[in-house]
Protein backbone atom coordinates (compact mmCIF):
# COMPACT_ATOMS: atom_id res chain seq x y z
CA UNK A 1 0.00 0.00 0.00
CA UNK A 2 1.07 3.63 -0.53
CA UNK A 3 0.80 6.00 2.80
CA UNK A 4 -2.65 7.27 1.59
CA UNK A 5 -3.97 3.79 1.37
CA UNK A 6 -2.49 2.52 4.38
CA UNK A 7 -4.32 5.67 5.95
CA UNK A 8 -7.48 4.39 4.76
CA UNK A 9 -7.21 1.16 6.11
CA UNK A 10 -6.59 2.54 9.12
CA UNK A 11 -9.28 5.35 9.32
CA UNK A 12 -11.64 1.77 8.37
CA UNK A 13 -9.66 0.39 11.56
CA UNK A 14 -11.33 3.18 13.25
CA UNK A 15 -7.41 4.15 14.59
CA UNK A 16 -6.08 7.57 14.72
CA UNK A 17 -3.93 8.78 11.52
CA UNK A 18 -0.96 8.14 13.13
CA UNK A 19 -0.98 4.62 12.92
CA UNK A 20 -0.76 4.63 9.15
CA UNK A 21 2.97 6.65 10.04
CA UNK A 22 3.94 4.08 12.24
CA UNK A 23 2.60 1.36 9.87
CA UNK A 24 4.36 2.72 6.62
CA UNK A 25 7.29 3.55 8.53
CA UNK A 26 7.79 0.05 9.78
CA UNK A 27 6.97 -2.06 6.20
CA UNK A 28 9.07 0.49 4.15
CA UNK A 29 12.13 1.94 6.20
CA UNK A 30 12.69 -0.43 8.67
CA UNK A 31 11.46 -3.69 6.23
CA UNK A 32 10.21 -5.31 8.59
CA UNK A 33 7.88 -8.74 7.24
CA UNK A 34 6.08 -9.59 10.20
CA UNK A 35 3.57 -6.95 11.70
CA UNK A 36 4.06 -8.59 15.04
CA UNK A 37 7.29 -6.91 15.12
CA UNK A 38 5.81 -3.65 15.32
CA UNK A 39 6.73 -2.86 18.91
CA UNK A 40 5.33 0.02 19.23
CA UNK A 41 1.93 -1.01 17.93
CA UNK A 42 -0.42 -2.24 20.91
CA UNK A 43 -0.81 -5.85 20.97
CA UNK A 44 -4.38 -5.57 20.04
CA UNK A 45 -4.29 -4.14 17.24
CA UNK A 46 -1.32 -5.98 15.94
CA UNK A 47 -3.04 -9.10 16.62
CA UNK A 48 -6.28 -7.75 14.67
CA UNK A 49 -4.08 -7.07 11.70
CA UNK A 50 -2.62 -9.68 11.31
CA UNK A 51 -6.09 -11.76 11.10
CA UNK A 52 -6.94 -9.47 7.99
CA UNK A 53 -3.11 -8.30 6.41
CA UNK A 54 -0.29 -9.76 5.40
CA UNK A 55 3.33 -8.57 4.02
CA UNK A 56 4.30 -10.23 1.16
CA UNK A 57 7.09 -9.83 -1.52
CA UNK A 58 8.95 -11.71 -3.81
CA UNK A 59 11.43 -14.92 -3.20
CA UNK A 60 15.08 -14.33 -4.16
CA UNK A 61 15.99 -17.37 -5.95
CA UNK A 62 19.44 -16.80 -7.38
CA UNK A 63 22.13 -14.09 -7.45
CA UNK A 64 25.52 -13.32 -9.32
CA UNK A 65 28.48 -11.27 -8.96
CA UNK A 66 30.10 -9.81 -11.81
CA UNK A 67 33.91 -9.25 -12.06
CA UNK A 68 33.12 -5.66 -11.65
CA UNK A 69 31.00 -5.93 -8.55
CA UNK A 70 27.89 -5.91 -10.99
CA UNK A 71 25.22 -8.16 -8.57
CA UNK A 72 21.93 -9.37 -10.36
CA UNK A 73 19.09 -11.13 -8.78
CA UNK A 74 16.73 -13.78 -9.99
CA UNK A 75 13.36 -13.44 -8.02
CA UNK A 76 10.25 -15.70 -8.37
CA UNK A 77 6.77 -14.65 -7.78
CA UNK A 78 3.90 -15.82 -6.89
CA UNK A 79 2.63 -17.13 -9.58
CA UNK A 80 5.92 -18.62 -10.54
CA UNK A 81 7.01 -15.74 -13.20
CA UNK A 82 10.57 -14.47 -12.65
CA UNK A 83 12.34 -11.19 -13.26
CA UNK A 84 15.36 -10.11 -12.47
CA UNK A 85 17.16 -6.62 -11.18
CA UNK A 86 20.39 -5.09 -11.19
CA UNK A 87 22.51 -3.24 -8.58
CA UNK A 88 25.21 -1.46 -10.51
CA UNK A 89 28.46 -0.21 -8.63
CA UNK A 90 29.93 3.21 -9.41
CA UNK A 91 32.40 5.63 -7.51
CA UNK A 92 30.17 7.53 -5.78
CA UNK A 93 26.75 6.08 -6.16
CA UNK A 94 25.11 2.47 -5.67
CA UNK A 95 22.38 2.52 -8.04
CA UNK A 96 19.53 -0.15 -8.49
CA UNK A 97 17.63 -1.21 -11.42
CA UNK A 98 14.28 -2.60 -11.08
CA UNK A 99 11.90 -4.35 -13.42
CA UNK A 100 8.69 -3.23 -13.62
CA UNK A 101 6.58 -5.88 -16.12
CA UNK A 102 7.67 -10.01 -16.44
CA UNK A 103 8.71 -10.13 -19.93
CA UNK A 104 7.80 -6.67 -22.67
CA UNK A 105 5.67 -6.70 -25.26
CA UNK A 106 7.23 -3.89 -27.06
CA UNK A 107 9.83 -6.45 -28.89
CA UNK A 108 12.62 -3.90 -29.45
CA UNK A 109 14.79 -6.20 -31.53
CA UNK A 110 18.61 -4.74 -29.49
CA UNK A 111 16.65 -6.49 -26.48
CA UNK A 112 16.72 -9.61 -24.73
CA UNK A 113 13.83 -9.35 -22.31
CA UNK A 114 11.40 -8.57 -24.93
CA UNK A 115 12.44 -12.14 -26.85
CA UNK A 116 9.75 -14.42 -24.10
CA UNK A 117 7.51 -12.26 -24.77
CA UNK A 118 5.08 -10.22 -22.19
CA UNK A 119 3.62 -12.44 -19.33
CA UNK A 120 1.80 -9.42 -17.10
CA UNK A 121 2.41 -6.26 -14.99
CA UNK A 122 4.41 -6.37 -12.00
CA UNK A 123 1.96 -5.64 -8.58
CA UNK A 124 3.55 -2.62 -5.94
CA UNK A 125 4.50 -5.11 -3.94
CA UNK A 126 6.58 -6.83 -6.60
CA UNK A 127 8.56 -3.53 -7.12
CA UNK A 128 8.98 -2.81 -3.71
CA UNK A 129 9.91 -6.06 -3.15
CA UNK A 130 13.08 -5.77 -5.19
CA UNK A 131 14.25 -3.26 -3.05
CA UNK A 132 14.48 -4.92 0.12
CA UNK A 133 15.95 -8.31 -2.11
CA UNK A 134 18.77 -5.90 -3.09
CA UNK A 135 19.02 -3.98 0.13
CA UNK A 136 19.38 -7.34 2.58
CA UNK A 137 22.83 -8.35 1.26
CA UNK A 138 24.54 -5.10 1.36
CA UNK A 139 27.47 -4.94 3.54
CA UNK A 140 28.07 -2.32 6.44
CA UNK A 141 28.40 1.25 4.92
CA UNK A 142 26.87 0.45 1.82
CA UNK A 143 23.35 2.02 0.65
CA UNK A 144 21.25 2.16 -2.11
CA UNK A 145 21.73 5.71 -3.34
CA UNK A 146 19.50 5.46 -6.71
CA UNK A 147 17.06 3.87 -8.30
CA UNK A 148 16.19 3.44 -12.08
CA UNK A 149 13.23 1.81 -13.65
CA UNK A 150 14.87 0.34 -16.56
CA UNK A 151 14.96 -3.35 -16.14
CA UNK A 152 12.07 -5.83 -17.41
CA UNK A 153 9.52 -4.47 -18.97
CA UNK A 154 8.18 -0.89 -20.35
CA UNK A 155 7.63 0.97 -17.04
CA UNK A 156 4.85 3.60 -18.72
CA UNK A 157 2.71 0.53 -19.86
CA UNK A 158 2.18 -0.19 -16.24
CA UNK A 159 1.50 3.55 -15.28
CA UNK A 160 -0.62 3.57 -12.09
CA UNK A 161 1.82 1.16 -10.42
CA UNK A 162 4.59 2.78 -11.58
CA UNK A 163 3.10 6.22 -10.24
CA UNK A 164 2.50 4.84 -7.10
CA UNK A 165 6.09 2.91 -6.03
CA UNK A 166 7.66 5.96 -7.13
CA UNK A 167 5.98 7.81 -4.20
CA UNK A 168 6.43 4.99 -2.13
CA UNK A 169 10.38 5.47 -3.47
CA UNK A 170 10.23 9.27 -2.47
CA UNK A 171 7.96 9.45 0.70
CA UNK A 172 10.39 10.10 3.49
CA UNK A 173 8.61 8.09 5.81
CA UNK A 174 9.31 4.92 2.88
CA UNK A 175 12.29 4.55 1.33
CA UNK A 176 13.61 8.21 1.12
CA UNK A 177 15.11 8.57 -2.08
CA UNK A 178 15.34 12.01 -3.51
CA UNK A 179 12.99 12.81 -6.29
CA UNK A 180 16.28 13.32 -8.33
CA UNK A 181 17.54 10.14 -7.46
CA UNK A 182 14.60 8.24 -9.03
CA UNK A 183 14.41 7.71 -12.56
CA UNK A 184 11.34 6.32 -14.97
CA UNK A 185 12.22 5.30 -18.85
CA UNK A 186 10.50 4.83 -21.23
CA UNK A 187 10.78 3.58 -25.08
CA UNK A 188 8.45 6.50 -26.03
CA UNK A 189 4.45 6.37 -24.99
CA UNK A 190 3.57 9.70 -25.90
CA UNK A 191 0.44 10.24 -24.02
CA UNK A 192 1.76 8.86 -20.99
CA UNK A 193 5.01 10.87 -21.13
CA UNK A 194 2.46 13.39 -20.80
CA UNK A 195 0.65 12.43 -18.07
CA UNK A 196 3.82 11.46 -16.22
CA UNK A 197 5.53 14.94 -16.11
CA UNK A 198 2.01 16.16 -14.59
CA UNK A 199 1.96 13.51 -12.07
CA UNK A 200 5.75 12.94 -10.94
CA UNK A 201 8.68 14.89 -9.77
CA UNK A 202 10.93 12.31 -10.65
CA UNK A 203 13.29 11.89 -13.38
CA UNK A 204 12.42 10.71 -17.24
CA UNK A 205 15.08 8.47 -19.41
CA UNK A 206 13.70 8.02 -23.28
CA UNK A 207 15.00 5.53 -25.34
CA UNK A 208 15.31 6.67 -28.61
CA UNK A 209 17.91 5.13 -30.20
CA UNK A 210 17.39 6.29 -34.06
CA UNK A 211 17.06 9.71 -35.95
CA UNK A 212 15.10 8.66 -38.70
CA UNK A 213 11.53 6.75 -38.73
CA UNK A 214 12.84 4.06 -41.21
CA UNK A 215 15.54 2.75 -38.51
CA UNK A 216 13.29 3.18 -35.66
CA UNK A 217 10.70 1.22 -37.00
CA UNK A 218 12.80 -1.69 -37.59
CA UNK A 219 14.57 -1.71 -34.20
CA UNK A 220 11.30 -0.74 -32.17
CA UNK A 221 8.11 -1.37 -33.31
CA UNK A 222 6.59 1.50 -31.27
CA UNK A 223 7.30 3.84 -33.39
CA UNK A 224 4.89 3.02 -35.55
CA UNK A 225 2.33 3.57 -33.13
CA UNK A 226 4.60 7.16 -32.05
CA UNK A 227 6.95 8.42 -34.39
CA UNK A 228 9.41 10.49 -34.05
CA UNK A 229 8.10 13.64 -34.46
CA UNK A 230 5.40 13.15 -31.65
CA UNK A 231 7.76 11.77 -29.05
CA UNK A 232 10.16 15.15 -30.16
CA UNK A 233 6.87 17.44 -29.55
CA UNK A 234 6.17 15.47 -26.17
CA UNK A 235 9.51 16.02 -25.01
CA UNK A 236 9.59 19.63 -25.85
CA UNK A 237 6.09 20.29 -23.91
CA UNK A 238 7.32 18.21 -21.27
CA UNK A 239 7.19 20.38 -17.83
CA UNK A 240 10.82 20.72 -17.10
CA UNK A 241 10.72 23.71 -14.53
CA UNK A 242 11.65 22.44 -11.41
CA UNK A 243 12.84 18.62 -12.74
CA UNK A 244 15.92 17.39 -13.93
CA UNK A 245 16.58 17.29 -17.75
CA UNK A 246 15.33 14.81 -19.92
CA UNK A 247 18.07 11.99 -20.36
CA UNK A 248 17.83 10.33 -23.92
CA UNK A 249 19.23 6.82 -24.03
CA UNK A 250 20.61 6.29 -27.31
CA UNK A 251 21.79 2.03 -27.90
CA UNK A 252 24.62 2.41 -30.46
CA UNK A 253 24.39 -0.38 -33.32
CA UNK A 254 27.10 -1.13 -35.67
CA UNK A 255 26.60 0.25 -39.23
CA UNK A 256 22.46 0.57 -38.22
CA UNK A 257 22.52 4.21 -36.41
CA UNK A 258 26.05 5.05 -35.23
CA UNK A 259 27.24 7.11 -38.20
CA UNK A 260 28.30 11.12 -38.40
CA UNK A 261 24.93 12.17 -39.99
CA UNK A 262 22.71 10.29 -37.35
CA UNK A 263 24.99 12.48 -34.77
CA UNK A 264 24.19 15.64 -36.13
CA UNK A 265 20.56 14.60 -36.70
CA UNK A 266 20.10 13.72 -33.09
CA UNK A 267 21.55 16.90 -32.04
CA UNK A 268 19.18 18.69 -34.93
CA UNK A 269 16.22 16.65 -33.55
CA UNK A 270 16.71 17.06 -29.51
CA UNK A 271 17.06 21.65 -30.05
CA UNK A 272 15.28 23.40 -27.58
CA UNK A 273 14.83 20.26 -25.22
CA UNK A 274 16.79 20.42 -21.73
CA UNK A 275 18.44 17.14 -21.96
CA UNK A 276 21.64 14.96 -21.56
CA UNK A 277 22.72 12.29 -24.07
CA UNK A 278 23.67 8.34 -22.62
CA UNK A 279 25.39 7.09 -25.45
CA UNK A 280 24.99 3.45 -24.87
CA UNK A 281 26.94 0.46 -27.02
CA UNK A 282 24.87 -2.62 -28.13
CA UNK A 283 26.16 -5.27 -26.09
CA UNK A 284 25.75 -8.31 -27.71
CA UNK A 285 24.18 -11.55 -26.94
CA UNK A 286 23.12 -14.92 -28.51
CA UNK A 287 20.87 -14.87 -31.45
CA UNK A 288 21.18 -10.87 -31.65
CA UNK A 289 20.68 -9.22 -35.13
CA UNK A 290 22.87 -6.54 -34.30
CA UNK A 291 26.92 -6.18 -33.57
CA UNK A 292 28.44 -3.80 -30.75
CA UNK A 293 29.63 -0.53 -32.22
CA UNK A 294 32.96 0.54 -33.23
CA UNK A 295 34.57 2.45 -30.69
CA UNK A 296 36.10 5.49 -32.51
CA UNK A 297 32.75 5.74 -34.40
CA UNK A 298 31.12 6.12 -30.33
CA UNK A 299 33.88 8.54 -29.77
CA UNK A 300 32.54 10.98 -33.15
CA UNK A 301 29.06 10.91 -32.61
CA UNK A 302 30.07 12.22 -29.09
CA UNK A 303 31.94 15.09 -29.99
CA UNK A 304 29.37 15.95 -32.37
CA UNK A 305 26.63 16.08 -30.06
CA UNK A 306 29.06 17.51 -27.23
CA UNK A 307 30.04 20.11 -30.06
CA UNK A 308 26.35 20.79 -30.61
CA UNK A 309 26.65 21.82 -26.51
CA UNK A 310 25.12 18.25 -25.27
CA UNK A 311 26.10 16.65 -22.53
CA UNK A 312 27.24 13.59 -23.54
CA UNK A 313 27.87 10.00 -21.56
CA UNK A 314 29.41 6.85 -23.22
CA UNK A 315 27.81 4.73 -20.71
CA UNK A 316 30.21 1.54 -20.00
CA UNK A 317 28.94 -2.30 -20.09
CA UNK A 318 28.49 -3.37 -16.22
CA UNK A 319 28.05 -6.64 -16.18
CA UNK A 320 28.54 -8.22 -18.73
CA UNK A 321 29.67 -11.45 -17.72
CA UNK A 322 26.58 -12.11 -15.81
CA UNK A 323 23.61 -10.84 -18.23
CA UNK A 324 23.26 -7.96 -16.29
CA UNK A 325 24.00 -5.31 -18.62
CA UNK A 326 21.69 -2.77 -20.83
CA UNK A 327 18.66 -5.06 -23.11
CA UNK A 328 20.21 -8.49 -21.19
CA UNK A 329 17.60 -9.19 -18.62
CA UNK A 330 15.89 -12.03 -19.43
CA UNK A 331 13.98 -13.17 -15.87
CA UNK A 332 15.06 -16.78 -16.00
CA UNK A 333 17.64 -19.07 -14.48
CA UNK A 334 21.51 -19.48 -16.70
CA UNK A 335 21.87 -23.17 -17.01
Amino acid sequence: MTYEEMLAEVSALGEKPYRAKQLFAWVYKRGVDDIGAMTDVSLALRERMRDIYGIRGIRLIDAKTAPDGTRKFLSELEDGNRIESVLIPETARLTLCVSTQAGCALGCRFCMTGAGGFMRNLRLSEMTGQVFAAGTPLAEGERITNVVLMGMGEPLANYDNVIRFTGILTDGNGFGFSHNKVTVSTAGLVPAIKRFGEESNCALAVSLNATTDEVRDRIMPINKKYPIKGLIAALRAYPHAGKKHVTIEYVVLRDVNDSAEDARRLAFLLRSIPCKVNLIPFNEFQGAAFKSPDNQRVSAMSRILQDAGYTVIVRSSKGLEIQAACGQLRGWREE
